[in-house]
């Protein structure tokens, strides 16, 4: 009898301190960084250091993927903020790193017919393993990949996809657009729905399932315009200034520096203009590369906004677009990189590394 009623104790104890989820839950590692453990915004301790590295989550607001190690052998699985287990062995992993929660929703993959579904925050199952490959969840919306054949290189380990059908679909399972060509340059949360195609030039639209026609701005686009048409109209130190992070990380001799918009600008702004116009030129080789900020590089509560729970850059409302230009002699070849991020307040210029010409 005591045994039950300590085993029942034991339920209730762990019911009340996963049931008081309200907030985000912070990692913390134990005393030698060997586990991981989750605390609340008041510092109390949620779950004890018990998962792995392999758990990656830095930020605990519905749903994780964890590892533990459990009686000699490693076990892994998702939680959710109510200590429900669901999802064992079914970890989606890409580039040996489990999903991350995307809107309330995170992605598993069904080790049994080698499928993808998706849970929401609840730990149940909205999207049934049935597809070869999801996206994240951006703006409601999903990639899905469907009736594709996985072709093996190198020796095995790495593959690719071969045929199926691409479409858009919502968090129902609902088939949005037919035929919805995987992009990584469009921006979900620029959604608009419409009778016809929209005619603004940076914007790409799909005909829906429904008859409507949904348009996304594209990111190099709308950075391609605003580069030509706003930035480098009568270009001056102010508005250049303007148009940078309050700090710019720049490569100098001695390694990354990191200095005020201001001064770096104000020091280096022939250089840097000159630079920039190269890419009007018909001659200028040059071509520019989305991607995201570098966690490395930028980091700090200043920064949290633009990288997701498990640390890893927003690629899919806060990306950067680099400007590379290349410059070639007989005996070398040199780049120049400029690197904006897209913020609430439009493209900033953030880190510059000038290899043909000197900066300060």
């Amino acid at each position: 009898m005591k045994l039950y009623i300590l085993i029942f104790l034991t339920a209730i104890s762990n019911l009340t301190l996963f049931g008081q989820s309200n907030g985000t839950w912070t990692s913390f590692w134990n005393k030698d960084t060997t586990l991981i453990g989750y605390k609340d915004e008041n510092g109390v301790v949620k779950i004890e250091p018990k998962f792995t590295g392999f758990t990656s989550a830095g930020k605990f607001e519905n749903i994780i993927a964890v590892a533990e190690e459990i009686n000699g052998s490693w076990k892994n699985y998702y939680l959710t903020k109510q200590g429900k287990i669901i999802g064992r062995d079914s970890l989606y992993i890409f580039d040996n790193t489990p999903d991350c929660e995307s809107e309330g929703f995170i992605r598993f993959r069904d080790k049994k017919n080698d499928k993808v579904g998706i849970f929401n925050k609840s730990g149940d199952i909205v999207i049934p393993a049935e597809y070869n490959d999801l996206t994240r969840v951006r703006n409601g919306m999903i990639i899905a990949l469907k009736g594709a054949e996985k072709k093996y290189w190198d020796g095995g380990e790495h593959y690719r996809w071969i045929g199926g059908r691409e479409l858009l679909i919502d968090t129902n399972n609902n088939v949005l657009i037919n035929n919805f060509k995987l992009s990584n340059n469009l921006n979900f949360f620029s959604l608009t729905k419409a009778a016809s195609p929209n005619s603004d030039t940076i914007r790409k639209s799909f005909l829906a399932v429904d008859g409507s026609h949904y348009s996304f701005v594209d990111f190099e686009k709308e950075f391609i315009q605003w580069l030509k048409n706003d930035l480098y109209i009568k270009l001056t130190p102010e508005k250049l200034i303007n148009a940078s992070y309050g700090t710019i990380t720049w490569k100098s001799p001695g390694g990354w520096t990191k200095t005020s918009r201001e001064k770096f600008i104000t020091d280096n702004f022939s250089i840097l203009k000159n630079s920039l116009f190269e890419i009007l030129q018909p001659s200028c080789e040059y071509f520019i590369s989305k991607g995201g900020l570098n966690p490395f590089m930028f980091n700090g509560v200043e920064f949290e906004k633009y990288f997701n729970n498990c640390g890893e850059a927003n690629e899919s409302i806060y990306p950067t677009m680099t400007i590379i230009i290349t410059h070639k002699n007989k005996k070398d070849l040199s780049q120049n990189h400029y690197e904006f991020l897209r913020t609430d307040d439009g493209y900033k210029l953030i880190c510059v590394t000038i290899r043909n010409g000197e900066i300060k």
